[in-house]
């Protein structure tokens, strides 16, 4: 999310920050800001992007050889100069930047602000730098470290202070960090590109080590001041392929960052063994009283809106509808006081669902939304949000935005259970921990990308692919033929398989490639039905199934094998094959799979 850059040496730091920040724009940010240490330090930051920073850096006169400098992704606080990184103490004198999430920053913040500390932004970051203050008496990495040990969450963090001049010191837990030598100082950043032009021999940090840059070089020790050793690495990669961590493309990456990012989704969730979302301005007596829900969304984040009904019904027996955005107002849906909109969508400013989300605030219905872009204009516009936190997606082709958007719909379905008392505290408990293995289940999925690109290399030059599934696999099915013909061009069509009887099965023909989510659950038996009516008529069989399924084989020309799970999260599994598939056929097409033709990364106009 956050880009980090960091420098010490003996060359002017401003040049080197505003470089840094400049190749990290591709991780996408809505504000920037720079701290400078000479004699004391020197912070400017801005909402908005780097050339609002630049002129606002023209106004003042900052100079050093010693600083830090940070592209903000806002994930507690929206976009604005006072959120903006990086953050000061109450001195001015300690200055932070920070990328991740601190999920007990409001228990710190209540215990800072008692003891006095004053604090300027609604940020979780800035409790981090009052805890620096808290514990420094002369030595900055001393308090470094005190402040680390207290916070849960995931980071990387650097920090500069007036009182210790040509220093930035660093750690990390999750988020990635690396630091490289340069011939004229040394550098530390969130990615390869920022220091790419500086030196191609880097040094990641490992989680819970804290690292010491000066000019002349660095020190890694543990989080107990014991000396230790990172990873060094060599890049080779050029700029473009930095940016996409060694990836071909953006689509590839991002679906190699479902795991961390669903892990992301799910983070803090959870406060005394109750779920809560991330603003909630609704009462949970409205919450008890709402008798339906409509969740109105576009695109992928309707096939993730269709995937979570199943959860919401199952788990709150409350009516749910989905419904497109762009249909919603002109049908003169029936809203009232009892009514619960779910506005789902990305960027937070889809337009069709903005006008949505409108048409139902003018019906006076209670509204929540999962988005991913904090402060966007359907956030503001809802009583409640779940923000996704999945970090900038920059394919056009959703992948991690979807998949983190089934996670927050499945969390705000137990957070409705919680509040109506439709499920045990236990049986929620029991749930969010289920979930909580996903990312570890992805990664294991991610090992199918090998027989998913010789499928490929097979259906490559078919004229028409069909998906079929049943109950939470049909949505996931219109996904996967989503996905094949937005970035191959391949038509493609997904299906309840329930309804190929009531005509889709005319288009079955030999050979005709037919995929099957045939995972382990209570239609299992009627998903191989389904496979054999289309195996009668010569269809290639592509079956997706739970591992250790001894019968799909018997059926199905080929397999691929996602980890088992509860039958409500096998989508966020079976989307991955489904999601490679789709890259792997457009690569093969020579598709340009980051940015396929006709199509826009968000729709802002209707």
């Amino acid at each position: 999310m956050c880009g980090i850059v960091g420098y010490v040496g003996s060359e002017q730091v401003l040049p080197i920050l505003m470089d840094g920040l400049s190749r990290l724009e591709y991780r996408g940010y809505d504000s920037a800001g720079v701290a400078i240490v000479d004699g004391g330090v020197d912070v400017v930051r801005k909402a908005g992007k780097l050339e609002i920073l630049e002129k606002e850096l023209a106004l003042h006169d900052v100079a050093g050889s010693t600083g830090i400098g940070h592209t903000r992704w806002a994930t507690h606080g929206g976009p604005s100069d006072a959120n903006a990184h990086p953050h000061l103490d109450c001195t001015g004198r300690i200055a932070l930047i920070h990328n991740g999430i601190i999920e007990n920053f409001l228990e710190l913040r209540e215990e800072l602000e008692r003891e006095g500390h004053v604090f300027a932004s609604e940020t979780d970051t800035e409790a981090i730098a009052h805890l620096i203050e808290a514990a420094y008496d002369g030595d900055l990495v001393a308090a470094f470290r005190t402040a680390l040990k207290r916070l849960d969450g995931a980071f990387s963090l650097a920090v500069v202070s007036a009182d210790d001049p040509g220093v930035v010191v660093a750690a990390k837990r999750t988020s990635p960090l690396l630091v490289g030598k340069a011939e004229h100082g040394t550098l530390l950043a969130s990615d390869p590109p920022a220091l790419l032009p500086y030196t191609r021999d880097m040094v990641h940090i490992h989680d819970d080590q804290v690292v010491v840059i000066t000019a002349d070089g660095y020190t890694i020790t543990t989080l107990d001041g014991e000396p230790a050793e990172g990873e060094a690495v060599h890049v080779d990669w050029d700029l473009q392929a930095a940016e996409k961590a060694g990836f071909d493309h953006f689509m590839l990456k991002e679906i190699y960052e479902q795991p961390d990012a669903v892990a992301d989704t799910l983070r803090g969730r959870t406060v005394a063994g109750r779920l809560h979302l991330d603003e909630l301005r609704m009462d949970e007596a409205d919450i008890r009283e709402v008798d339906k829900v409509f969740v109105v969304a576009c695109g992928s984040s309707y096939h993730a809106a269709m995937v979570a009904k199943y959860a919401i019904e199952h788990w709150t027996r409350i009516p749910c509808e989905i419904e497109l955005s762009s249909e919603f107002r002109y049908r003169d849906p029936v809203l009232d006081r009892d009514t619960l909109v779910i506005a789902v969508s990305q960027s937070g400013e889809t337009i069709d669902t903005l006008e949505a989300v409108r048409h139902a605030k003018d019906q006076h219905a209670n509204l929540m939304s999962v988005v991913n872009v904090v402060g966007s204009s359907i956030a503001r516009a809802s009583d409640a949000v779940l923000y996704t936190h999945a970090g900038p997606e920059i394919a056009v082709a959703s992948t991690k935005a979807f998949e983190t958007q089934m996670v927050a719909l499945k969390l705000m379905a137990l957070y409705l259970a919680q509040v109506r008392s439709t499920l045990y505290p236990g049986e929620i408990a029991d749930l969010v921990r289920e979930m909580g293995r996903l990312p570890e289940l992805l990664e294991r999925t991610l090992a199918l990308r090998e027989p998913v690109r010789a499928i490929a290399r097979e259906i490559v030059d078919a004229r028409d692919v069909l998906f079929l599934g049943r109950h939470v696999g049909y949505p996931i099915a219109l996904e996967g033929a989503l996905k094949l013909k937005e970035i191959s061009y391949l038509h493609a069509e997904g299906y309840a398989a329930g309804e190929l009887k009531h005509g889709p099965i005319a288009l079955v023909e030999q050979g005709v490639p037919v995929v099957a989510v045939a995972t382990q659950s209570h239609v299992y038996q009627k998903v191989l039905s389904n496979i054999l009516e289309v195996k009668a008529r010569g269809a290639l069989v592509i079956a997706v199934a739970t591992e250790g399924d001894m019968e799909i084989g018997r059926h199905a020309d080929h397999v691929l094998e996602v980890p088992k799970a509860h039958q409500l999260f096998t989508p966020e599994l079976v989307a991955v094959p489904l999601q490679m598939l789709a890259y792997e056929i457009a690569v093969l097409r020579g598709c340009d799979v980051d940015q396929p033709r006709n199509l826009a990364k968000s729709v802002t106009v209707e």
